[in-house]
């Protein structure tokens, strides 16, 4: 019974995550749409961002895993993954890992970069 609880529990947690994700993820879509190109990403960045900071701050501490999935991980994480790692680096400068978290900043944008860019080189040479 104990296994079934488990895979139970695992399969909720899931649901929320999905959940949460598709529901942020309509949200993005319909925000972008107010905006001119780039600047609705850079509102959604910055406003999931923000929102991810105050949801972490609100729930940290209070035990509330199945609220965190829902929010922080489906929600916030569908609706940008900017927060996610902003949360990462916050975290990392919270831990007194100032240095890990300016090499997790430089090595992920560059790094996110690069990756779209060898990414799109390569489609276009397949399809050249």
């Amino acid at each position: 019974d104990l296994f079934k609880t488990s895979q139970l529990k695992r399969a909720m947690n899931y649901l929320l995550v999905a959940l949460g994700g598709a529901l942020g993820s309509v949200l993005r879509y319909w925000a972008g749409s107010f905006f001119l190109f780039p600047v609705g990403t850079l509102a959604v960045n910055i406003a999931g961002s923000f929102a991810m900071g105050l949801v972490y701050g609100l729930l940290s501490d209070k035990g509330l895993e199945r609220a965190s999935l829902l929010l922080m991980a489906g929600f916030l994480g569908g609706f940008t993954t900017f927060s996610a790692f902003s949360l990462d680096v916050v975290k990392l400068f919270t831990d007194a890992k100032v240095f890990q978290g300016f090499l997790y900043i430089f090595t992920s944008v560059l790094g996110a970069i690069f990756a779209v860019w060898i990414g799109f080189l390569l489609a276009k040479g397949v399809s050249a």
